[in-house]
């Protein structure tokens, strides 16, 4: 089975989050979850920055290969 890049997988989830949180339904809504939205965002934002540490890294082996 094909999977999409992570990379590009990630990127979209940050996409839609941010679309969720500007979403009128999502603002009017009395919503206190333990865990926000921005929460979603911040660990999105950690795994692209792995994923682009492993991608550079792979590069780097690959090179002096």
């Amino acid at each position: 089975m094909d999977f999409p890049d992570l990379l590009l997988l990630v990127e979209s989830a940050q996409f839609l989050i941010t679309q969720i949180e500007k979403h009128p339904d999502y603002q009017a809504l009395d919503y206190q979850p333990d865990l926000t939205v921005g929460d979603a965002q911040t660990a999105l934002s950690y795994l692209k920055c792995e994923l682009e540490d492993n991608q550079q890294t792979s590069v780097v082996f690959k090179s002096v290969d």
